[in-house]
């Protein structure tokens, strides 16, 4: 089974999918070994990591599609790839469609906010017509070699235009044959609440959680009652694995060793553990004669 069929059945199977945001081969095969059965490529967590940039639409496809790449060679789950607006009009959309569904992408989301956008929970978004994101959206299903590769919609219009042109927006790109909606950055309770009544039966619904972003943080379970399929968590690593990286680093500056860090790290053979070096070392000696006699 493809992994982009394997994200279809995840969508219409019981429960939500829980998908953390990972940025590179090494967090995408943590998310696997802990069983996450889906993960989430987010484009602000490849600006961070890669450029070290703000997430304002910085980061180019050829960046994206090698990080893509690199991901799909480690790892054997579904994942869903920010592509942003497509980076550009529809010709660019499809572009991009064809490029990371060869890459591996499972699914795809792309976003009606003008080029270069921004974040979603950032001030200041602006948005392309709601024809013209149809007119790519309509791009990007046609652009497809795997009719189950998976396009998900985003509209950035709450914060632009308010909730009911929002779902305005979303009811034509639903008609437009999108595959999951995505309706960012609703600010309180009851419009979560809306969202997933306005939608309920007819189309699947991705929650984004931010840690201190402007849409409240729920646990997966009340998202499901609220009305949502998908739960993703696009940057949490990013600010957790920077989080750790200032403390250890604050520490080897005070201390001059990593003494008093060890304990919240993996030791060498630890991480080459996680890395599978073990297994790779031997499939490697069935063709090197020197490795072969290394090891004996």
């Amino acid at each position: 089974m493809s992994h982009a069929k394997a994200l279809r059945d995840l969508l219409k199977a019981p429960g939500v999918i829980i998908a953390p945001g990972m940025y590179d081969a090494l967090t995408a095969l943590l998310i696997e070994q802990h069983k996450f059965k889906c993960a989430y490529m987010g484009g602000a967590s490849i600006s961070y990591t890669r450029i070290a940039q703000p997430d304002i639409g910085l980061t180019t496809l050829s960046e994206v599609a090698q990080v893509v790449s690199h991901v799909r060679e480690r790892v054997s789950i579904p994942f869903v790839v920010d592509i942003d607006t497509g980076f550009g009009n529809a010709l660019n959309t499809q572009r991009t469609v064809r490029l990371l569904e060869r890459m591996g992408a499972s699914g795809m989301q792309l976003e009606d906010q003008t080029y270069p956008k921004r974040c979603g929970h950032l001030a200041g978004k602006t948005l392309v017509s709601t024809a013209e994101m149809v007119g790519k959206l309509k791009a990007a299903l046609d652009a497809r070699a795997d009719s189950n590769t998976v396009i998900v919609a985003r509209t950035d219009a709450i914060a632009v235009e308010g909730i009911d042109r929002a779902l305005e927006r979303a009811h034509a790109y639903m008609n437009a044959g999108a595959d999951v909606l995505f309706i960012e950055a609703p600010q309180t309770t009851d419009q979560m609440a809306r969202l997933g009544k306005t939608f309920a039966g007819k189309i699947p619904l991705i929650a984004n959680m931010v840690e201190g972003g402007k849409t409240p943080l729920k646990p997966a379970k009340e998202l499901g009652e609220l009305g949502f399929k998908m739960a993703i968590y696009p940057g949490a690593l990013v600010r957790m694995v920077a989080h750790a990286a200032s403390y250890f680093l604050k520490i080897l500056q005070e201390d001059g060793d990593t003494a008093r860090a060890r304990d919240r790290m993996f030791d060498f053979a630890q991480l080459n553990a996680i890395l599978d070096l073990d297994q790779i070392m031997a499939a490697g000696q069935k063709y090197d004669e020197k490795l072969a006699k290394a090891a004996e």
